[in-house]
């Protein structure tokens, strides 16, 4: 059973996202809230796998609650994926150095958040490819936080290299495995051994530490 937590201000998102939860039979709501300190309050106490966090919230904002959660060792089982409207922002930059492991927007189609969830809580990252481009485009290698030693880049093979580039894209490794046509074991192996040398916690931390370095990201449709 994947637990499952929620922390949106919009009474009617939260509804939906409830639903959307409550009619899954391998996923568990167990705990909401309207804003960035009920959010807290309710990971800390409920310690859920997922936690889908709006970003813009009165009082403590989306950051604010992955910051917070990111910085408490106690909450390290706990994985967050951003839900918003919002495609163009700054916060998408932020969110993704404040360490999370999603981001879809608030468009996507049900099925499409609950993969989601299982995905982030299976140890993985999922990022919406729109989203993620766009965080290319805008901010490049401008990202603020930590840069691998220059050894550990130079110790990645050509094609650990390349999975990097195309991690960033947002796609998953059997999207990835598809346009490259290799297998999805192939390119698992490959991101796994890069995200060992280059010490990246997620696939979301290797799509910031692949903006910094200024790699040739992909350019793929959807």
């Amino acid at each position: 059973m994947i637990r499952v937590a929620l922390a949106d201000d919009d009474e009617l998102v939260r509804m939906g996202l409830r639903v959307l939860v409550d009619r899954e039979d391998d996923l568990e709501l167990v705990g909401e809230a309207d804003d960035g300190a009920g959010a807290l309050d309710v990971v800390r106490s409920a310690r859920p796998d997922v936690l889908l966090l709006d970003l813009k919230m009165p009082g403590l904002d989306g950051i604010g609650v992955l910051r917070a959660v990111a910085a408490d060792p106690r909450l390290a089982g706990t994985r967050v994926i951003v839900v918003t409207t919002f495609e163009i922002d700054r916060y998408v930059a932020e969110a993704l150095q404040a360490g999370a492991s999603g981001f879809l927007l608030k468009s996507n189609v049900p099925a499409e958040l609950v993969r989601a969830i299982r995905v982030v809580a299976a140890g993985q990252a999922l990022l919406s490819p729109s989203v993620t481009r766009r965080v290319v485009r805008m901010f490049g290698r401008h990202l603020a936080g930590p840069t691998p030693p220059r050894a550990a880049w130079d110790s990645l093979t050509t094609r650990e290299r390349e999975m990097v580039a195309w991690v960033a894209t947002g796609l998953s490794n059997d999207e990835i495995a598809r346009e490259l046509v290799l297998s999805p074991d192939t390119v698992r192996t490959h991101v796994s051994r890069a995200m060992v040398k280059l010490a990246a916690r997620d696939r979301a931390q290797l799509v910031v530490f692949a903006m910094r370095q200024g790699l040739t990201i992909p350019d793929v449709t959807g």
